[in-house]
């Protein structure tokens, strides 16, 4: 497993952008597949993007496909989440995690990480 620590939350009015940043601690950061999840207030937790080892593949959730962005700098074992146009609805605590497994594919469920993040709040305010 992996320690990842998250950082880049507060609070914005609606329209404004944030960008998170997930650090990793380990020396194979970049075999790992990434990816952020959120979870608001009475609610589940909810897949938001992934990333490949690579960072050459990314998918999105279709709430957020066009505003946010998912990128990685292996040399700096750090993953990113460039949120634009933030919604109230984007409100929630965001969660990075890390797949070690090497499986191929699309990670969007959350039981395919096995390392997670402590959270940071992001809110947005209309």
């Amino acid at each position: 497993q992996v320690q990842l620590v998250e950082s880049g939350g507060g609070l914005v009015q609606a329209g404004a952008s944030l960008r998170l940043s997930c650090a990793a601690s380990g020396r194979t950061f970049s075999n790992y597949a990434m990816g952020w999840f959120r979870q608001a207030p009475g609610k589940e937790r909810e897949f938001v993007a992934t990333i490949s080892w690579s960072g050459s593949n990314t998918y999105y959730d279709k709430s957020v496909n066009g505003r946010f962005t998912i990128s990685r700098d292996n040399a700096k074992n750090t993953v990113y989440l460039q949120m634009n146009s933030l919604k109230p609805e984007d409100t929630a605590v965001y969660y990075c995690a890390a797949d070690s497994s090497g499986r191929v594919g699309v990670r969007w469920r959350d039981y395919e990480y096995d390392s997670w993040g402590q959270g940071t709040q992001v809110t947005v305010f209309s």
